[in-house]
């Protein structure tokens, strides 16, 4: 008898996949996922997805890591690997029965995916399921063409006020759109703790793609060689241990032991734990420098890509400012140092003016904290996950 009912109750688990692209995404799905779990634990997890939400109880059809690609030209030449996945990841939504597919940012692939799995529900080759995009492109950078692909989508939820304004205001110009975006907070604001407290070292976060990490380090540690800042303690944090060969191919072809630098130390530890020892942060720009910004940690912000890349963003992308923080604020609090002012004349400039102000970064950041909702955001985004629809 107990055997029977533990295989009728196994039939009846909820079945969702979530398509990630990053590690960004990655994390932001973890959160869903354990936020889930606690409210339902009749759900079952798959999809692309990294360590993060492996950890949190999806089982991986595909790691993240496969998936890493930095710029224009990078995702043309995985073309056809995104296609062949794309199929693969259909046919076992299809032979596994999933009910809910969860699109977390990637647009990329992720809104080529859609299609491909709208087109075959509409052709009955798929039953329909609920499909949500959380964290969709970034429309207000890309232009408006996606709000039309968004709107076929049963849930839209994006993560910053400023999104939601943007879509509103757009919706409201053109209400045959037929798209409600939802916004109920930002979920950092749940995992990150505020401190004004600084500490002595300067923290140094070179990404989590191949191509970002190989851009910063040459800058990077000739500025930490140079005679200026020796007194100055740097702290590197790499994402995950599979860096360590970035380093590794950084020392054979510069001939420089990055692990005998007397100023530089390398770390694993999560950022909530070295925050204390640092007074502001060097970082490439993602996620991780709006992270810390809810932490209270000042950065500048440097990015560089290759000059083809470059040159498409810069006659494509309708933004200001590529930081979040500086997004959301709608003016710069950390000054971003891109393509060509990425050098080590420019940040030895920009430690100078760091060291003068970065206790009033620390008042705006708090500020900035404010507007993104109070704790218990994770809990309302998955209470209307669950409640709503199916």
């Amino acid at each position: 008898m107990k055997n029977n009912y533990d295989t009728l109750k196994s039939k009846k688990k909820k079945k969702i996949f979530i398509s990630c692209g990053e590690m960004s995404g990655d994390l932001h799905a973890s959160y869903i996922v354990e936020e889930m779990k606690k409210k339902n634990e009749n759900i079952e997890f798959f999809g692309v997805v990294g360590d993060k939400s492996i950890k949190a109880g999806v089982k991986a059809v595909n790691h993240i890591k496969n998936n890493d690609v930095m710029g224009f030209i990078e995702a043309l030449k995985k073309y056809s690997y995104f296609t062949k996945k794309a199929h693969e990841y259909l046919l076992f939504i299809r032979e596994n029965e999933i009910e809910t597919v969860i699109f977390v940012d990637f647009g990329g692939f992720n809104l080529k995916f859609f299609e491909l799995l709208k087109k075959k529900i509409l052709k009955k080759q798929l039953q329909n399921m609920r499909m949500i995009y959380y964290i969709p492109p970034k429309v207000w950078a890309w232009g408006k063409g996606r709000i039309k692909k968004l709107r076929k989508f049963d849930d839209v939820i994006v993560i910053f006020p400023f999104e939601k304004k943007y879509y509103d205001e757009s919706l409201k110009r053109d209400e045959t759109k037929g798209l409600k975006v939802e916004y109920f907070g930002n979920p950092f604001v749940d995992k990150y703790d505020f401190s004004n407290k600084l500490g002595e070292k300067i923290l140094l976060l070179p990404g989590s793609r191949r191509q970002e990490i190989e851009k910063f380090l040459p800058v990077i540690v000739e500025l930490v060689r140079n005679e200026k800042v020796k007194k100055e303690k740097f702290l590197m944090k790499l994402a995950s241990e599979e860096h360590k060969k970035y380093i590794r191919n950084f020392e054979e072809k510069y001939k420089i032991d990055i692990l005998k630098i007397p100023n530089l130390e390398i770390t694993f530890d999560k950022i909530k734990n070295i925050r204390k020892d640092c007074k502001y942060a060097i970082a490439t720009s993602g996620t991780v420098t709006f992270e810390i910004s809810l932490m209270g940690l000042p950065v500048i912000v440097v990015y560089k890509t290759s000059a083809i890349n470059a040159f498409i963003a810069r006659h494509i992308v309708k933004i200001k400012y590529i930081t979040l923080t500086n997004l959301n604020a709608n003016r710069e609090i950390f000054k971003e140092l891109l393509q060509e002012d990425f050098s080590v004349e420019k940040l030895l400039e920009e430690m100078e003016i760091m060291e003068k102000n970065k206790q009033n970064i620390i008042l705006e950041l708090k500020r900035e904290r404010k507007k993104l909702g109070n704790f218990g955001v994770l809990k309302k985004i998955v209470d209307y996950l669950l409640k709503n629809k199916n």
